[in-house]
């Protein structure tokens, strides 16, 4: 099956991203040359994905530079696509001596710093979107601001949003910023409804501030785990999948995410080509209430109420 014309979701007023996101959180475990990174890029940009996730983590700090390596061989590519880039965690590494202990800091002075190396790892001279990584609470909403104005200023940073914050910490920060958070990226899966339950998801609906999904598939529970949660999720997608076309069962995953009305951008984060297709391939395959319902279900492991 081949989609036509991949959605995309806007963002904000200068900035729309794939419905497919192609994540990079594990890079450095593919293995691949700086020739072979950039010939992945290439076939996930000719699926129609063209946002990328990164974080300043990532591979204990060294898949943004992994990808800029690759880029930087090819650099017009840079044109063709939306970078989004994450700091505020501080871990312990020996690509960061100077890190004492694993932490939070999203003052002024990190977060500034944060993003000028990720420019220089990334070998660009923009970030399409910057997220705060993980809610802080020892967060001075004000050093955060301050720093988000400077680097829209400076035009270092097009987009602001967060990652992992719940309502009153989303809330919090958006009061201190003078532009609209346009995205929290949070976990949404058929195996985790954390974000689903607690009010999290209906912010984003309420804000108009698309989600990003990280780990739609749980780090691959949901197709390879043998508790009973699991198995029970199996069947309801191999369920669903026969009614809408697919017998692939990450497919039928991704497909939940995208028919659900928060307008979910999904983030596929594996670095075999096939794998990413069937995250995009997902797109064209629609969900009845009744079939959303089937999966949420199984989830939960009784009717609703």
């Amino acid at each position: 099956m081949e989609v036509i014309k991949l959605e995309r979701i806007q963002l904000s007023s200068d900035l729309s991203i794939s419905k497919t996101v192609h994540g990079m959180m594990h890079l450095s475990g593919w293995g691949l040359s700086k020739e072979e990174r950039l010939t992945l890029i290439k076939e996930v940009l000719d699926t129609g994905i063209t946002t990328f996730d990164h974080a300043d983590i990532y591979g204990s700090y060294q898949c943004e530079a992994l990808f800029g390596e690759a880029l930087a061989l090819e650099p017009s590519l840079r044109n063709k696509m939306e970078i989004v880039t994450k700091c505020g965690i501080v871990l312990e590494s020996p690509n960061r001596p100077s890190h004492r202990s694993h932490h939070y800091d999203t003052s002024k002075a990190h977060i500034i710093s944060s993003v000028e190396q990720s420019l220089k790892n990334l070998s660009v001279d923009t970030i399409d979107l910057l997220l705060i990584h993980r809610p802080d609470p020892f967060m001075n909403p004000e050093e955060t601001a301050a720093a988000f104005d400077e680097l829209s200023r400076s035009g270092k940073v097009k987009n602001f949003g967060v990652s992992n914050f719940k309502r009153s910490q989303f809330n919090m920060l958006q009061s201190y910023v003078d532009q609209p958070l346009c995205t929290n990226q949070i976990e949404l899966s058929p195996y985790h409804l954390e974000n689903f339950e607690d009010g999290t998801l209906d912010l984003t609906i309420e804000k108009k501030t698309p989600p990003m999904a990280w780990s739609p598939l749980a780090g691959g529970k949901i197709l390879t785990g043998e508790d009973e949660k699991a198995v029970r999720i199996r069947a309801a997608l191999k369920e669903i999948g026969s009614e809408i076309g697919t017998d692939q069962l990450d497919e039928v995953i991704y497909a939940w995410l995208y028919n659900h009305p928060a307008n979910i951008s999904v983030i596929a984060g594996s670095g075999k080509i096939d794998r990413i297709r069937s995250a995009v391939n997902a797109q064209n395959f629609r969900m009845d209430a009744h079939q959303w319902f089937t999966i949420y279900q199984a989830v939960i492991g009784h009717d609703v109420p």
